[in-house]
């Protein structure tokens, strides 16, 4: 194993068909504070086919170098040339620090990656620090079913690994000064190829993507029947906003399972989010708390929501609703 001489702090940036996910750019953001904090080096790794190009935008949110391996057998995503690759490099480079996005195939990756290194891996995390002291990685994230924050640590392995939701943090750019890229050969054998893909089915959805709403209209159990977004999709057309649900009212089979906000749904940063009918559990406001504005119509005046909201109505959502959508003509 050979290391560098500065501590790394390493982003798996994942892309599908050369486009970054929107989390590549927002772990880049939040890593470029961890390294920071270390004096490390904030250094992307990108796998794919023709994806050179994205090393510019990465470069844009902060990569101070990015390792590039460009090969026809990391055009899409399989398991086991990605775990070698990636394997390989940290063998080599010795990274103090790995982020994976929290995404389908970051679940599956980062594992059987933390595996093979015999290290600790944090999955799902929805915040990340650094200890003032012992510069150790802190790691937050829902445990015992949503109803507690955990901070794990990892003092005696290396590197640091740690999955993170999707829309947890905010990509904003801050170019570096200077991004060096390197191109990396592939380290993948024909005998570690051990499936074939033949063809890619694309499953096409009506449903909108939560994830990108600048206004979210949500109801919860206190709806009391499917019928009730129908009255919460008016005020959101009134208010050019997309209706999204807490699992309450998912599992009831009031609405689709991809418009859940929560630990078990989507990380949602809207400028404006209205709640109604919901309760406020934790589960829920991890996947909320982190939009600007929050507002709060619940019949119980002592509701758990009220306290993450910035505006609370106590009411029947049934009249306060209407009379929203009146004053909005």
């Amino acid at each position: 194993m050979t290391t560098d001489t500065k501590k790394n702090v390493w982003v798996f940036t994942e892309q599908r068909e050369g486009t970054l996910l929107p989390v590549a750019l927002e772990l880049l953001s939040e890593a470029r504070k961890i390294a920071a904090a270390l004096d490390a080096q904030l250094c992307a790794v990108l796998f794919g086919k023709d994806v050179e190009p994205l090393t510019k935008t990465l470069a844009e949110y902060g990569a101070e170098q990015v390792l590039v391996c460009d090969a026809p057998e990391f055009e899409t995503y399989q398991t086991e040339p990605y775990t070698q690759q990636l394997y390989t490099l940290v063998q080599e480079h010795a990274p103090e620090i790995l982020f994976l996005g929290a995404t389908h195939n970051g679940r599956d990756l980062g594992p059987r990656l933390a595996s093979r290194l015999h290290t600790g891996l944090t999955a799902d995390c929805t915040q990340l620090d650094v200890d003032p002291e012992t510069k150790e990685l802190w790691m937050t994230r829902p445990a015992f079913g949503g109803n507690l924050m955990a901070t794990i640590i990892c003092p005696d392995h290396r590197p640091q690994m740690a999955t993170v939701r999707p829309g947890v943090f905010k990509a904003e750019k801050q170019p570096a000064a200077r991004c060096e890229t390197v191109q990396v050969p592939s380290a993948v054998k024909t005998a570690d190829r051990l499936t074939e893909i033949l063809r890619i089915v694309k499953e096409a959805s009506s449903e909108e993507d939560i994830t990108q709403a600048r206004i979210i209209v949500a109801g919860g159990r206190g709806l009391g029947k499917a019928e009730g977004f129908e009255l919460l999709q008016k005020l959101a057309d009134k208010l050019g906003a997309t209706v999204a649900a807490s699992r309450a009212a998912v599992d009831a089979g009031w609405i689709h399972p991809a418009r859940q906000v929560g630990q078990t749904g989507k990380t949602v940063q809207p400028e404006l989010y209205i709640a109604c009918g919901i309760s406020g559990a934790i589960q829920h406001l991890v996947g909320m708390n982190s939009s600007r504005i929050i507002v709060a119509i619940n019949q119980d005046p002592d509701a758990p929501i009220f306290k993450a909201a910035h505006y609370g109505l106590v009411g029947d959502l049934y009249q306060i609703i209407p009379e929203l959508i009146k004053q909005l003509d």
